[in-house]
């Protein structure tokens, strides 16, 4: 049986933290580095929600894409729910280990699990990490359709294709406008909307979109104008979890460890209702 230490040997080798960003928070948050680990979960948020499905499952390890304490803190007494999670965690003896921005530029990590969620064959990155020679890590991911469809086809083709939310998945620009090379970038991406552009694809997914760089994205007068699909965080993220498992469950199998590993479907997105209004473009 594999201790701690070894496991999150493995998953560094995959995530390394160098390739976080600086002002990240990566890596082992609690656990015993000796001790035994037997079972580990994958989910994106550390959440009440997925702690409870630690417990309930037996795991020994929780792995999540988003960290507890981004900013850091000076307390984690169980007087909010962040401390509260710590001391389940700890109690029921379940690590919890951290890959964010590390997983976001790993290749392949967060957004070509996306892309191949969302049905595009992966081309490169969106924006290239300098470390990498072989130009394959880096933010965001572009990628190719089978055939060009229409942006409205290809929205509802991103809705099949991601785990369901109340949110659902919103969409800029002529529905009728054809497309085929996309962007993508799993989470919030409109910091990369203008490199969207200068990469000239037809159409840009990602999560939490803000209205004046959704605005200033579809009215582009001096380039053409880049379509935009704006799919929920949680969802967008979530298809990383079966990469990263998988990637922890070859490389344990190869060593012999009997580790196994599970994906959690709890939808942790914080809306939690939706409202249609009635609608005429």
């Amino acid at each position: 049986m594999p201790k701690l230490s070894d496991v999150i040997a493995v998953l560094e080798e995959v995530y390394p933290p160098r390739w976080a960003e600086s002002w990240d928070a990566v890596g082992l948050v609690c656990g015993d580095p000796e001790a035994e680990v037997r079972r580990v979960l994958f989910a994106v948020d550390p959440v009440r929600a997925v702690v409870d499905e630690a417990v309930e499952w037996g795991a020994d390890l929780l792995v999540t894409h988003h960290p507890l304490y981004l900013r850091g803190t000076t307390t984690v007494a169980a007087t909010g729910f962040k401390g509260r999670v710590v001391h389940t965690l700890i109690k029921h003896d379940i690590a919890l280990h951290v890959a964010h921005t590390n997983a976001d530029h790993a290749a392949p990590g967060v957004s070509d699990a996306l892309a191949e969620a969302v049905g595009l064959k992966v081309t490169g990155p969106l924006v290239a990490d300098p470390t990498d020679p072989a130009g394959r890590r880096g933010s965001g991911r572009i990628g190719e359709l089978p055939e060009p469809m229409t942006l409205a086809a290809f929205a509802a083709r991103v809705a099949a294709g991601l785990p369901a939310t109340a949110a659902g998945v919103r969409a800029a620009g002529d529905p009728d406008r054809l497309v085929r090379r996309v962007a993508v970038c799993g989470g919030s991406g409109d910091s990369f909307l203008a490199e969207a552009r200068e990469a000239g694809v037809d159409a840009y997914v990602t999560a939490d979109l803000r209205h004046h760089p959704a605005s200033e994205a579809v009215e582009a007068v001096e380039a053409a104008p880049v379509a935009l699909v704006d799919a929920a965080h949680w969802a967008t993220e979530w298809p990383w979890l079966t990469l990263a498992a998988r990637e922890l469950t070859g490389r344990a199998d190869s060593r012999g460890w009997p580790l196994e590993t599970r994906v959690s479907t709890r939808v942790t997105d914080p809306w939690t209702a939706h409202a249609p209004m009635p609608y005429a473009p």
